[in-house]
């Protein structure tokens, strides 16, 4: 019996079962301000903060930062409070 191409032996659409993928072991990137215990981070402090912003002026995702989430926020706060402040601009000049 020849086969159709594309089915299985039930004559099913599906190809069968696939082999499980293997993934990387991803090194879990370490908060910073944990380390350092850090318990507040300062709007004025535009050394910290800058590391966290990117070259559009855009707050970096907690993905990206390395942040733990309570960090993140305090981050993004500061980022928000140093922009209205004029530490920091909203957007770069064009």
């Amino acid at each position: 019996m020849a086969k159709s191409k594309g089915r299985n032996e039930k004559g099913g659409k599906g190809r069968g079962k696939k082999e499980p993928k293997v993934r990387k072991q991803v090194k879990k990137k370490v908060c910073s301000f944990c380390a350092t215990n850090v318990q507040d981070i300062d709007y004025k402090d535009l050394t910290t903060i800058k590391r966290f912003i990117n070259e559009k002026n855009k707050i970096l995702a907690l993905r990206t930062s390395g942040a733990c989430a309570g960090h993140q926020r305090l981050v993004a706060i500061a980022v928000k409070r140093a922009r209205e402040m004029a530490l920091l601009p909203y957007c770069t000049s064009r």
